[in-house]
């Protein structure tokens, strides 16, 4: 018969638990000690950060000096959230991702601003994304020197971006560029053109104002020739009336054009 294992007496049982419990506390003390040493030990304080993706607007060297000062803390204990942030501030930085590199470097991936008109009063510097966000940078370091201006209430800039995509078309088959719009605070549209006119597109949903913009882009060509003149010629119009829109050419008076119907 297979003989019962007995039990271990009391004594070896303490002396087994005890030796457990000090082995354990031995290692949450030595994991500790390393932990403390790791974080102390200046082979992992922050020797370099690499930086990745866009920079055209801003040098390795200038995003390394704004940003180094305001991290604190080793490999292990930096602020990641923070290094972002810090990153983000630099003029036309849009996006920034933050990761460790052991043992003691950070590696960001930038995402630059791409500026496609300017945005607000001349007086102000601040730009609009090709995203239809606002950021601040200095307009002289944009290349574009042709780049339009948008003005519209905050939080606007999305739509007055998307109407100026939409009308710059119309207008480039007349050989004539948006140099402003503007969308007040009540929702009116007023085009600013680069040859100097000045086009009132009036109220209305984004489908309306488009509409009468689209006739009177088809129809300007044909009104200016009646008098001998080209688009260039046009010095104001009004497309605010219910069944036309008025224009004013150079040498010619006031002509109310009658809208066309599609």
């Amino acid at each position: 018969m297979k003989q019962k294992a007995l039990p271990l007496p009391l004594d070896v049982r303490l002396m087994n638990t005890t030796a457990t419990v000090l082995f354990v506390a031995f290692a949450l003390l030595l994991a500790a000690a390393l932990g403390w040493w790791a974080l102390r030990h200046p082979v992992f304080a922050i020797g370099g950060i690499v930086v990745q993706g866009d920079v055209a607007h801003n040098s390795v060297a200038t995003l390394r000096a704004n940003v180094a000062p305001r991290l604190s803390g080793n490999f292990f204990t930096v602020d990641l959230q923070q290094a972002q942030a810090a990153f983000e501030a630099v003029p036309w930085v849009r996006r920034a991702v933050v990761r460790r590199q052991f043992p003691n470097k950070l590696r960001v991936q930038l995402q630059e601003h791409q500026a496609e008109a300017l945005w607000g009063a001349d007086s102000e510097s601040r730009l609009v994304n090709v995203q239809g966000e606002v950021f601040d940078a200095n307009p002289g370091d944009v290349e574009d020197e042709a780049m339009p201006r948008l003005v519209g209430p905050d939080g606007s800039s999305p739509i007055v971006l998307g109407m100026y995509r939409s009308l710059r078309p119309m207008l480039e088959r007349l050989e004539l560029g948006i140099e402003e719009l503007v969308l007040t605070g009540r929702g009116g549209w007023t085009l600013h053109l680069d040859s100097g006119a000045t086009v009132e597109l009036g109220r209305g949903t984004t489908d309306e104002v488009l509409a009468r913009s689209q006739r009177f882009a088809q129809t300007l060509t044909q009104v200016t020739s009646k008098y001998g003149r080209r688009p260039e010629a046009l010095v104001a119009a009004d497309l605010r009336h219910a069944d036309g829109y008025a224009v004013r050419l150079r040498g010619v008076g006031t002509t109310d054009v009658p809208a066309q119907r599609n």
